[in-house]
């Protein structure tokens, strides 16, 4: 069977044209596959193949590499690296790394555009994931928030309920409608949504607990002053809290209608990472 890596790799032409070029020195670029992964726990708790998820975790993880490349842009973060190499606009050009996201975001549905009995709900759900009420909302008040040192645990939540809730929820939503599994759509969103709150947390603390060797990008939150979960709670309430937020999860994915042990053996290894 193809892996993962393969399919993405087929889903651009042999011989990659320069915009291409930009879109898969971001998007091979490694990384955790943290999305595509919790898309193949739900298939692999219902006895489907991964491969059957290949095109939906691809789409997913085009629209992920689009917004670090624009996360990564002066306009926004600032960041040199990514995953311990020269970050998109650095390599390419801003121009050219706005363009490359662009070409993802617009890829991301091309790939997912299959014919399936959920097809419309599930490209709905991509495009409210990514858009408006979703990621770029969450990418929005970030900036917004971004000179407030003195941001309250409550704004910060909101922001991460979105930046980054949004798509860790989508791979286990996409997965309960690949499934069959509609009677869980609405867990699978508050796993997924309590997943990235937990996931942004974690950033947080390793942003002072790591080093940039560590993490392949530099702790940009902390040398810009950024208002983050220890900077408000401190170190020891911030880590309490990402254990209550785990333990909650192993609860929540106990309701599940289908076996959930790939799934919790999935965010085992989040729980567990070090960058």
């Amino acid at each position: 069977m193809m892996s993962f890596e393969e399919y993405l790799r087929s889903c651009f032409d042999d011989v990659s044209n320069p915009v291409e070029e930009a879109e898969l020195y971001s998007l091979l670029n490694g990384g955790k596959r943290v999305r595509p992964n919790l898309l193949f726990s739900v298939l692999e708790g219902c006895e489907m193949k991964k491969s059957d998820g290949y095109p939906y975790a691809a789409a997913i993880e085009m629209i992920h590499t689009y917004s670090l490349i624009h996360d990564d842009l002066p306009a926004m973060d600032n960041d040199d690296y990514r995953r311990g190499k020269l970050s998109n606009h650095k390599v390419f050009g801003e121009a050219e790394a706005i363009l490359a996201g662009d070409a993802l975001l617009t890829k991301a549905f091309e790939t997912a555009a299959l014919p399936h009995k959920y097809a419309p709900e599930m490209i709905r759900e991509i495009a409210k994931a990514a858009g408006d009420h979703g990621m770029v909302y969450g990418q929005i008040l970030d900036l917004r928030n971004e000179k407030n040192p003195k941001a309250e645990a409550s704004v910060l939540q909101e922001i991460d309920e979105f930046k980054t809730g949004e798509l860790l929820a989508l791979p286990l939503v996409l997965g309960g409608y690949l499934t069959g599994h509609t009677e869980d759509l609405p867990l699978l969103k508050k796993i997924g949504k309590t997943l990235g709150l937990a996931f942004q947390i974690q950033d947080d603390i390793l942003d002072v607990t790591s080093s940039k060797e560590v993490l392949g990008k530099s702790t940009s939150d902390v040398e810009n002053g950024k208002s983050t979960y220890v900077s408000v709670w401190g170190l020891k309430k911030a880590r309490k809290y990402t254990e209550e937020l785990f333990s909650d999860l192993y609860k929540m994915t106990g309701g599940l209608h289908f076996d959930s042990t790939e799934l919790n053996d999935m965010i085992k290894r989040i729980e567990a990472r070090k960058n």
